[in-house]
Order: C-alpha cells, then sequence, then structure tokens
C-alpha cells in the first residue's frame, strides 16, 4: 500500500458557503410554491411542484457539509470511499471531500506511555433516557504527524553472561507514510511498542553489563570490550536500526533510541554491589603495594648513597618488613623508639 496524497481539496470554505446558500434558496423555493398553492390558484400546479423541489432540495443539499473536514498542522486523514484507499489529506486547511468517504485511524483509541501523542478534539453525543443523561465520546480519526516518545516499561533482560539486568529506553518516532500505517498492520502504535520490546530484548542479551574479558558483542569473532554500561551510545543505536527494520512495513521511522534507565535486577543487585567493592578494593591495594614497594626502594638507595647507615641483609630484610607494615597498613603504626644497641 503506497500512500497517495490528494490535491487541491483544500475549498472547504466555498463549499460550505454554497450549501448554505442553497439551503436558504430549498427554503424559500418551498415556501414559495406554498404561496402558489395557497393564494394563486391559478399557479396552484406550479407550486405543487415548487413545493416538491424544495423538498427534495431542503432533503440533499446539507449532504456536502458531511465531507467538509478541518486539520490543524502536523495532522493527517487516511480515507476510504466504500472500503476502497482513496487517498490523504495532510496538512493544515479547510477541506472538502466526497462526503460519503469515511476516515480511518485503528489506533485512535490507543494511548501509549508516551509524550508528544496529539489529544484530539472529541465529538460527543448526549443520550436521554429516562431523566439521565449519558455523554459518548466519539474519538477523532486524524493522525498525528508530529515527532513523539515512546517510553515503554522497564524489562528485565539476562545479559550475554546469564546475569538479570533491568533496563528502559525511550524511542523518538514519527508517521511518515500513512497508509502503511493504517493498513499494513492492525494498530500501529501497538506494534510499535511490541517491537521495541522485542528488539530490545535482542540486542540486550548480546552485551554484558560490564566489560568481560572472552565476549564478542559486534560478531566478528574477535573478543572485545563491548558492554552495557559502557557502550551505551553504540547499544542504543544498534537498538535503532532492529526496530527501524521491523517498523518500515508500517510506514514509521525511527528518529532515535536511547537507554534511560539501566541496572542490575533487585535479586542480584546486592552480590554485585559486592563484588564491585571487592574488585575496587583490590585495585586500591595494589596501588598501595606499588607506592610502598617503590617507597622502600628508594630509602634503601638513599641510606647506601652516602653510607648513613651500613645495614646487611638481615637487617634490610628487617627495614623492609617494618616499612611495609607501616605503608600498607589500615590503622596509623604505633612507634617502639629503641634506646640500646642496634643488635
Amino acid at each position: 500500500m503506497t500512500e497517495k496524497i490528494l490535491q487541491n481539496k483544500a475549498h472547504g470554505m466555498r463549499v460550505l458557503i454554497l450549501s448554505i446558500l442553497a439551503i436558504i434558496l430549498s427554503i424559500g423555493v418551498f415556501i414559495t410554491g406554498i404561496i402558489f398553492t395557497e393564494e394563486i390558484p391559478a399557479l396552484g400546479a406550479l407550486g405543487v411542484v415548487m413545493i416538491i423541489v424544495g423538498a427534495i432540495a431542503m432533503c440533499t443539499v446539507w449532504i456536502p457539509l458531511v465531507g467538509l473536514k478541518v486539520l490543524k498542522p502536523q495532522e493527517a486523514l487516511v480515507l476510504t470511499l466504500f472500503g476502497k484507499y482513496i487517498g490523504t489529506l495532510k496538512g493544515e486547511g479547510f477541506y472538502a471531500v466526497n462526503p460519503f468517504c469515511s476516515s480511518i485511524n485503528p489506533a485512535a483509541n490507543t494511548k501509549l506511555n508516551q509524550s508528544g501523542d496529539v489529544k484530539t478534539v472529541e465529538d460527543t453525543i448526549t443520550i436521554a433516557n429516562n431523566g439521565a443523561t449519558q455523554t459518548i465520546s466519539i474519538p477523532s480519526n486524524k493522525i498525528s504527524l508530529k515527532i513523539m516518545t515512546l517510553s515503554n516499561n522497564r524489562q528485565k533482560i539476562n545479559d550475554c553472561l546469564g546475569n538479570p539486568v533491568e533496563i528502559g529506553i525511550a524511542v523518538t518516532w514519527r508517521i511518515v507514510d500513512t497508509a502503511k500505517a493504517v493498513f499494513n498492520v492492525d494498530n500501529y502504535k501497538e506494534f510499535l511498542s511490541l517491537q521495541c520490546d522485542a528488539s530490545l530484548r535482542n540486542i540486550v542479551r548480546l552485551y554484558p553489563y560490564d566489560v568481560a574479558p572472552g565476549i564478542d558483542t559486534t560478531g566478528d569473532g574477535l573478543a572485545d570490550d563491548g558492554s552495557l554500561r559502557g557502550s551505551s551510545e553504540i547499544v542504543a543505536n544498534r537498538i535503532k536500526d532492529e526496530i527501524q527494520e521491523r517498523v518500515t512495513e508500517a510506514g514509521i521511522e525511527i528518529i532515535e533510541a536511547r537507554i534511560t534507565y539501566l541496572a542490575y535486577a533487585t535479586e542480584i543487585a546486592a552480590v554485585m554491589l559486592q563484588r564491585q567493592q571487592a574488585s575496587a578494593i583490590i585495585d586500591a591495594r595494589k596501588m598501595i603495594v606499588d607506592g610502598a614497594v617503590g617507597m622502600v626502594e628508594m630509602a634503601l638507595e638513599r641510606l647506601s648513597q652516602n653510607n648513613t647507615v651500613v645495614l646487611d641483609e638481615e637487617r634490610k630484610a628487617q627495614m623492609v618488613s617494618n616499612l611495609l607494615v607501616v605503608l600498607c597498613g589500615n590503622k596509623d603504626a604505633q612507634p617502639i623508639v629503641n634506646s640500646g644497641s642496634l643488635y
């Protein structure tokens, strides 16, 4: 199904004025026919004809008014005539189309968790029943062409290491082909939402939450350092491309996809936090030990340069041990002053 834009239809005001004049004229003919029939017997036959013509005109001249359509900027109407797609109205204006045309929007009643969704004015019908009134809302079938942002619920997905993570995305999209959106899928909003969930699950399972050794995330057979936390831009672009591939047939363009929430699932969050803390402690200890060994080497070198103190190997080992204890300890060292012999 290919979109067909209806041209030269923006003459609604002309049709409105002509229809009003035709209604006034038909009423005048009808009244004149009554006057001729009752007041002028010689023109009675003519009056009867005028009454019939005026009555028929009053019952039919209002029909073109049904085909008047008003569109605001970035709105569209998909029109069908007796089940056949005849075209789409796009852009702001006052249009006049075949009064027997009907507009279609299967997603008119669908409200997603999104921002920027057009809230069109709904027609209301009030029905009185035994003194009680009931109002029925008729949703507009106008299709929004604005850029909208879909934010689905967070999903719990296992990454490539099997760890459950919770992730949420925001997808910016718009309709570029109204015919495909209406006729190729049952409900383009629900279709987009489901495809976003499926694409997100398909891409996230290729990445670890954090950098892990021996993991191939690109599919080239070589291990790399890709991860959900460290490669969010790359992951978002792959999710966008995956969604676009799935929704092209629905006439939808995906402008951008962004990760809005990323965390370990609650059942393993505490364990993973301990793991991160342990890794941080180990890295800190390595740095402390490297610095302490460098300081001990510098102290021994400075003492041996000027022969300040001559130490044998046993005393050097004891000095190294004492310095490492002082430099690597978690608490402040308690010095012991030796006032006697060195040995």
